[in-house]
């Protein structure tokens, strides 16, 4: 749906809310075994900013004006996205209390990358197999072409990442901005990504966010301007790098900008020894390139495996998952000071490891969907997850385990006239706000 149609309904939705009162919305999000949900977000369409985050016991609730039919997301990490309408929720009834059931939500497993088993091609053949490869890489690359636009496109999207330790959630913030991907214009003929954050939420485990809040706040950089510049850093400088930049923005917009899945695919399609069909079933084919990389000695390593599943007819690529393991290895370590690990971990460390730990070595995984979605013959992004499990390692074998989960959404696009964002437009200060999930 184009941007103005959606803009027509967001009107009707705000003179609807000129002539009722709010209602407030409740419910229950879990699993298939019927646990909860912690931190799924749930959210109407139209006006991501009104929505909030189930609790420790899957549950939510929040106020908004919406008509019967409007649609409400609940949404989180490796599980289905469901839409709902709002009439499907439950409010309770002021003339019958008694009558109120409270609506309860299910969410589907969806994993987040594909877990392929990859066989290497055996020997014999080898160079048919390579010649069929190259075909086939040609074809797809052609869909490629044909099917990904070159126009300006502007993204509506809600964008959640979530601090997790181990499988305990304590914090997530849910970003609501404007992203105008602008095709060829990026380093080395990527695209070129531009985000405009709009509206932030932080969602804390209450004594989760009291830890916190001594370390970090949410006008940290307003905090930073008024204390000055550090002794020899010139002042006007580090000014500059405040405006520049906005708190939470950059990990938001990194994001997105993960998995040029086009570019990458053009980059690597030349050398078909990286390249096999790693699985095959009715009417999909996955293509699977594999990479090793080494730099510095050995001290940096990255492994990781593209995988890019296409119409077996159409050669059109219907979605894309990257999975990626790596270890750094610093010989000399780097110290770190006391509130960068409280920041790392809020949990494991106690302040005597903390002002002596020195970071030695760093491994971890990332794991990386794409979902696409199809207007008018071109392809476009709707969705993409990524997890990041992290773990820093320091002397005498401390450690600080690191876990992210996150979900970025597409709820607009806009394909016609679009204009590059102004400098202002993207380094605007983002309003936030600060809610306790008890």
């Amino acid at each position: 749906m184009e941007i103005y149609h959606r803009g027509i309904v967001f009107w009707l939705c705000a003179l609807w809310s000129l002539c009722s009162f709010a209602t407030t919305y409740t419910g229950r999000v879990v699993d298939e075994q019927g646990s909860p949900i912690v931190y799924a977000t749930v959210y109407p369409e139209i006006a991501p900013e009104w929505g909030t985050a189930t609790n420790s016991d899957g549950y939510f609730s929040f106020e908004a004006n919406l008509l019967p039919e409007m649609k409400i997301i609940i949404s989180f990490i490796g599980y289905e996205k469901l839409t709902i309408q709002a009439q499907d929720i439950s409010v309770p009834n002021d003339t019958v209390p008694s009558s109120f059931q409270l609506s309860t939500f299910t969410l589907r497993e969806q994993p987040i990358a594909l877990q392929e088993t990859v066989i290497a091609a055996k020997a014999n053949k080898q160079h048919n197999k390579r010649k069929q490869m190259a075909a086939l890489l040609h074809a797809v690359y052609v869909k490629l072409e044909e099917e990904f636009p070159d126009e300006n496109m502007r993204y509506q999207i809600v964008s959640d990442v979530r601090m997790q330790n181990e499988n305990y959630t304590w914090g997530m913030e849910q970003m609501i901005a404007n992203v105008v991907v602008l095709p060829e214009q990026g380093y080395q003929g990527r695209d070129s990504v531009q985000f405009q954050g709009r509206y932030c939420k932080r969602f804390f485990n209450a004594r989760k966010r009291a830890q916190a809040d001594s370390i970090i706040a949410s006008d940290m950089l307003e905090h930073f301007e008024q204390q000055g510049a550090p002794k020899g850093a010139p002042a006007n400088m580090l000014r500059r790098a405040v405006n520049a930049v906005d708190s939470g923005v950059v990990v938001h917009a990194a994001l997105f900008s993960l998995g040029n899945m086009r570019y990458d695919f053009e980059q690597a399609m030349t050398d078909t020894r990286h390249w096999i069909v790693s699985n095959e079933s009715e009417g999909e084919t996955v293509l699977t390139h594999t990479q090793k990389v080494s730099r510095y000695l050995g001290c940096f390593q990255l492994t990781f495996q593209r995988h890019y599943i296409v119409d077996s007819y159409t050669y059109a690529v219907r979605r894309f998952s990257e999975h990626s393991e790596f270890k750094v290895i610093i010989p000399f370590g780097i110290k770190l000071n006391a509130e960068q690990i409280q920041l790392l971990n809020l949990l494991n460390m106690d302040e005597k490891q903390i002002n002596k730990f020195r970071m030695k070595r760093l491994h971890g995984t990332v794991d990386l969907n794409t979902i696409y979605q199809r207007q008018n013959d071109q392809v476009y992004t709707l969705e993409k997850n990524m997890i990041c499990d992290m773990h820093i390692i320091g002397a005498k074998k401390a450690e600080v385990p690191l876990l992210f989960k996150t979900t970025q959404r597409v709820t607009g696009l806009e394909t016609q006239g679009v204009q590059p964002l102004t400098r202002s437009q993207i380094t605007r200060r983002v309003k936030r706000e600060m809610v306790d999930i008890y």
